[in-house]
């Protein structure tokens, strides 16, 4: 049997940018974890929380970690990364309560962790693996979670024109198709409710620079991909599912998800009363 063996960074990460909803700016640094220590914030005030599904405070819009005394807001692109380029531990200092949006998408990340590389840290990878299928739902969302070799995703979103319905199929989610086809692809919001949210004092880091934000008549900006949109939701889903502290041997079916039901299917995947899954 082939032994999968777990991965860190081989060397600190600094990164800047302002926060999407807080506009705030933000100094992010990833550093190497020792093995089994998973994904964690440390925060200015000398906060620590850990990336796990116990600490999700809000999926909103984003995904926010908590702890009694501080939250992190927008934490699914950079896990994302981390998880989508093979790192199973690191951990990450941030001197702001939001991470950098940076482009909206992964893709800085990505390309920072590929450019600095990783250590291979000779204790054998934690692997979640299922034995049945199982389901989470809320109304017409659907997340279904199927036993598989390996790591894929297929979804689907449906929204008003000119997105409409699209798909995404993936093969096993590599490091290698993960930085080319998944990380560049940028968050997303109708230009309607960017303009409510701006009314509210919300996404004040947000522009055109950072998010594709899509009018009636088409999209303002040029996209990185046709199918944009639905690879961005994927994009988010790697990086909720990074929350299992494990890496999923498994295919996962989204219908219309968002963070919400992701967060559900990663706690579904960890109870200690589902016989669905194992981790080994």
């Amino acid at each position: 049997m082939i032994v999968e063996y777990q991965h860190t960074l081989a060397d600190e990460i600094h990164l800047s940018g302002v926060g999407l909803h807080t506009g705030c700016e933000a100094n992010l640094t990833l550093s190497p974890a020792p093995a089994n220590a998973g994904f964690s914030f440390s925060l200015a005030d000398g906060s620590r929380i850990p990336a796990t599904h116990q600490t999700v405070r809000s999926t909103v819009r984003c995904t926010t970690l908590g702890s009694p005394t501080a939250e992190i807001n927008t934490v699914e692109h950079v896990l994302a990364a981390l998880a989508g380029m093979g790192v199973d531990n690191a951990a990450i200092s941030i001197d702001a309560e939001e991470v950098p949006i940076m482009d909206g998408s992964a893709k800085p990340f990505a390309d920072a962790i590929a450019k600095t590389g990783l250590v291979e840290q000779r204790v054998p990878r934690r692997i979640l693996e299922l034995r049945s299928p199982f389901w989470v739902r809320d109304g017409d969302k659907l997340l279904v979670v199927v036993p598989a070799p390996h790591f894929k995703i297929n979804f689907f979103v449906a929204f008003p024109e000119p997105v409409g319905n699209q798909f995404l199929e993936t093969p096993e989610i590599t490091p290698e198709y993960f930085l080319r086809e998944i990380a560049p692809n940028r968050t997303f919001g109708f230009r309607a409710e960017v303009e409510a949210l701006y009314s509210q004092g919300l996404a004040l880091g947000g522009s055109l620079d950072n998010a594709v934000v899509i009018d009636r008549d088409g999209y303002m900006g040029k996209l990185r991909f046709p199918d944009e949109i639905v690879r961005h939701k994927a994009l988010d889903l790697i990086g909720d599912f990074a929350l299992l502290g494990m890496h999923p041997r498994c295919e996962v079916i989204a219908l219309k998800s968002g963070h919400a039901l992701h967060v559900a299917a990663v706690r579904e995947l960890l109870a200690p009363y589902r016989p669905a899954a194992i981790a080994r």
